[in-house]
């Protein structure tokens, strides 16, 4: 089983982030809409901080490329990095949706998540801007310590904003500071 470690970062100007990026090498992956829809049976996996999702990656020409994925409970890491377990499934292309089988199993959508990325590969970090309908752009940096540190110092974004937080303490902090209600998702469901 993968462990993930993570940190997130609000973005002031994602448009130098991304020049930084780039001059510094990184290499793009996709880029464009990303939905995530998390499930659930009865509050079974939310109480044990577990996570159940399918990610849809939007490809050109109204393909999707589903994965199936399953998180264990967030901790800290000794570093100070979110830490889980996790464990992810592409779906084969012509296939069953992934959410038809979690549908058949008993579990509904609980919450959704859509936002616009760019994924980036900079010296073994995966770097991803993420903007939402209404929510401050985050930028999320995965991998080992030194990679995310790396990323970091070349991001110019002050290693003090960035933490290990949730995505719900960055939507109460952004409806803190705004006096907005945060919109994370396109459509119900």
């Amino acid at each position: 089983m993968a462990e993930e470690l993570e940190l997130k970062a609000v973005i002031a100007d994602p448009a130098s982030l991304r020049q930084r990026l780039l001059a510094a090498g990184a290499v793009a992956g996709f880029q464009g809409r990303m939905s995530d829809r998390r499930f659930d049976r009865g509050g079974e996996l939310a109480a044990r901080d577990e996570v159940l999702r399918v990610r849809n990656y939007h490809l050109p020409g109204g393909r999707l490329q589903s994965v199936l994925g399953w998180k264990g409970p967030a901790r800290r890491s000794a570093g100070g990095y979110k830490q889980r377990e996790e464990i992810e499934l592409a779906a084969a292309a012509g296939s069953s949706s992934p959410e038809e089988l979690l549908a058949a199993l008993g579990y509904r959508v609980v919450h959704a998540i859509d936002r616009d990325v760019e994924v980036y590969q900079l010296d073994g970090a995966t770097v991803r801007v993420e903007q939402y309908p209404r929510m401050d752009p985050l930028l999320e940096i995965e991998g080992e310590p030194e990679a995310i540190e790396r990323a970091i110092l070349i991001s110019a974004i002050p290693r003090s904003s960035f933490s290990a937080d949730s995505l719900t303490d960055f939507v109460r902090r952004f409806e803190a500071r705004s006096g907005r209600t945060a919109v994370l998702a396109l459509e119900a469901g």
